[in-house]
């Protein structure tokens, strides 16, 4: 059964549940660099604002929702809260959910756009800028997802939103930057404790040391910018010394032989 669960709108002192929880899937690694296979963070829920009813039809829309909700329809509790943005079009709580609302259920396209609308309000709305840079990633519009992923960085000095850009930035054949991006993340010391998730051998998720993966990333950018396979060499090796199964920098230093 469907549940509604993680977001919260504030309507007349209430509290009320909104959003479908499903599974997510995993990013499949396709080629080198091979990506991880979780977000290393995800978007934090909305926080609530209140939204005064001062109409009728806000009162009838609310009920709705709430009606919706208790009974568990999915489709009406959306109709409800898109209503109740139409009435209460200022209230960015309201349209963060609807946002939110979208991400959970992995609908790139309206996530991005109801983003964009929140963004355009507050350029420096960081979850506006999470669920959209994971919606341009995931429909492959990856400079887009760049921007606001550097973006995240610069306002929150979040280590994973610099670690998601480093892999875009190879991606995208900007290499200088993505050497830069890791070097600056090799000296933070937030980065000793922190993991990523890539496949093992088994091809089974597992958690890695994100220094190793950050070493197999410089390997790769230094070999496809400079050529230089003895620095890609050792960086392979460095990415193994710290976790001697993991399977990218495997690969990529048995192509070196």
């Amino acid at each position: 059964m469907k549940k509604f669960i993680l977001l919260f709108v504030l309507l007349s002192g209430s509290w009320v549940a909104f959003g479908q929880k499903s599974g997510k899937t995993d990013a499949k690694s396709q080629q080198q660099p091979a990506q991880p296979q979780q977000q290393p963070a995800q978007p934090q829920q909305p926080a609530p604002q209140p939204v005064s009813v001062t109409s009728a039809l806000t009162e009838h829309f609310y009920k709705k929702y709430v009606t919706a909700v208790q009974w568990n329809d999915f489709e009406v509790a959306k109709s409800a809260l898109y209503d109740l943005i139409i009435e209460n079009p200022q209230n960015d709580s309201l349209i963060m959910s609807l946002a939110y609302h979208y991400y959970e259920n992995q609908q790139h396209v309206p996530a991005v756009l109801v983003s964009q609308q929140l963004l355009t309000r507050n350029p420096k709305n960081v979850t506006a800028l999470e669920i959209a840079a994971i919606g341009y990633e995931a429909m492959g519009v990856r400079d887009r997802a760049l921007q606001s992923y550097e973006s995240l960085y610069l306002l929150t000095n979040n280590i994973n939103m610099l670690y998601k850009a480093a892999f875009l930035q190879h991606d995208l054949k900007r290499y200088n930057e993505a050497i830069n991006s890791i070097d600056i993340l090799l000296t933070n010391k937030d980065v000793d404790a922190a993991k990523v998730v890539f496949n093992d051998v088994e091809n089974k998720p597992k958690e890695y040391p994100m220094k190793a993966a950050l070493f197999n990333l410089k390997g790769l950018a230094v070999l496809d910018h400079l050529g230089d396979k003895q620095a890609a060499k050792k960086l392979f090796e460095q990415a193994l010394a710290l976790a001697s199964d993991f399977v990218p920098a495997k690969q990529n230093l048995n192509k070196l032989k």
